[in-house]
């Protein structure tokens, strides 16, 4: 038997169980939850977490544990803001599916009829036709920084932002920066994690007729009711501390700090989110609570409230890339208007239901909804990059479905 169908199998009875009340009174899923966090901060590879669940919008488990900053022994509170990293993404996703809902924006347009001067070129010279669709799917041929091998690509000699970096940047210098670089394949041919969701809030910001952060407030976050959530920080005593993995435990970031990761490793500037001349990266710039995205990602699950309609909602957590491979997450997986897409749990290797949908966030992050069992999971941490892609989210999804996670090498 193959290692995925024996652990299909293995958890065959707990995702079942999961559909019903008893996941919410099951006093089981604290006791999973919490061993997983003890874990991670006994083994020194988070410093703080913040980790809310929802079952049918009902809050089922929510705890703050560790420290949000270790140097002043500052304990990690529920309402701690976070730099959310790509988990801007969803959020300036579902402004753009607003825009196009009324009207003011097609998916098919033309990013150029947008902003005419982002006109980037294949490698051989062409100029290619990038839309909204392709820019909300990560298939627009753009790239990272961070992908280049040895830190010495073309994002890095254009001196490219990653929305992580650069305090102060414009938005204009920094969308003339990525226009400069050749495409990394032809529109609409591949799958790509990218800029383009930076590349989109100023295509959300044209069509919504204010800047980014105005757009999103009117359309999302403040319909919604996130008065946390936002591309400022509104109470930086409640600010999180950044902090980078290390041996024997994650190190203080400084400012700037390359984190290894990808092929050349993420550059972050912490100081960025609080420099009101940085341009509002809609793929990492905002900052927000583990409260307040879990409300946002339940209004996506359900479809209803005063953001979009169902039929819009669903169209975040429904593949839209066919049959390109998403190179992110490998076999079993798609990517849908702002997040990967569980197609084949087996092949995805995860308890996860057919349909969930998922992302995280470079400062440490990872959230999920299995609409399915009409579970919502957010997991924020301080500690890059062992929560957004370390053991500890593993740890966190394992414990939802009551699976044993393999051992961690301290």
């Amino acid at each position: 038997m193959s290692l995925p169908s024996r652990y299909l199998l293995a958890v065959a009875s707990v995702l079942l169980g999961l559909a019903g009340p008893a996941f919410a009174q099951a006093p089981s899923l604290t006791e999973r939850l919490d061993r997983a966090i003890d874990q991670a901060l006994a083994d020194r590879r988070i410093v703080g977490t913040v980790v809310v669940v929802a079952q049918d919008g009902k809050i089922v488990y929510e705890r703050a544990a560790g420290l949000a900053d270790r140097e002043s022994k500052r304990p990690m509170k529920k309402d701690e803001i976070f730099r959310l990293a790509s988990m801007s993404k969803p959020i300036v996703s579902v402004a753009a599916l607003k825009l196009v809902e009324q009207g003011k924006l097609r998916l098919d347009d033309p990013v150029s009829k947008w902003l005419p001067d982002f006109r980037p070129k294949l490698a051989d010279g062409r100029e290619a036709v990038i839309t909204v669709r392709q820019l909300l799917t990560h298939t627009a041929g753009l790239s990272y920084g961070f992908f280049e091998p040895g830190g010495d690509g073309p994002y890095h000699r254009a001196g490219v932002s990653d929305g992580l970096d650069e305090p102060g940047l414009s938005l204009e210098e920094n969308l003339k920066r990525i226009a400069s670089v050749p495409l990394s394949y032809e529109p609409g041919k591949q799958w790509g994690y990218s800029v383009a969701t930076d590349v989109l809030g100023a295509v959300v910001a044209k069509a919504g007729g204010a800047p980014l952060p105005r757009v999103v407030e009117q359309l999302v976050t403040a319909p919604l009711g996130l008065p946390d959530t936002g591309f400022t920080v509104k109470d930086v005593a409640r600010l999180a501390t950044p902090y980078a993995d290390g041996k024997p435990e994650p190190v203080r970031m400084g400012d700037p700090q390359v984190v290894p990761f990808g092929g050349a490793g993420a550059r972050f500037s912490p100081s960025r989110a609080l420099d009101p001349r940085s341009f509002p990266s809609g793929g990492a710039g905002m900052v927000g609570t583990a409260r307040d995205y879990v409300k946002f990602l339940e209004s996506v699950r359900t479809g209803s409230g005063p953001v979009l309609t169902a039929k819009t909602a669903s169209l975040v957590g429904t593949s839209q890339t066919g049959t390109l491979p998403i190179n992110a997450r490998g076999l079993g997986w798609g990517f849908g208007f702002g997040a990967a897409v569980v197609l084949d749990p087996a092949q995805a290797h995860t308890p996860q239901s057919a349909g969930t949908y998922e992302w995280g966030g470079a400062y440490g992050h990872t959230w999920f909804v299995d609409p399915q069992k009409r579970v919502t999971v957010v997991a924020l941490t301080n500690t890059a990059f062992e929560g957004m892609a370390g053991v500890f989210p593993t740890q966190v999804r394992d414990a939802i479905y009551g699976v044993t996670t393999a051992s961690v090498a301290k």
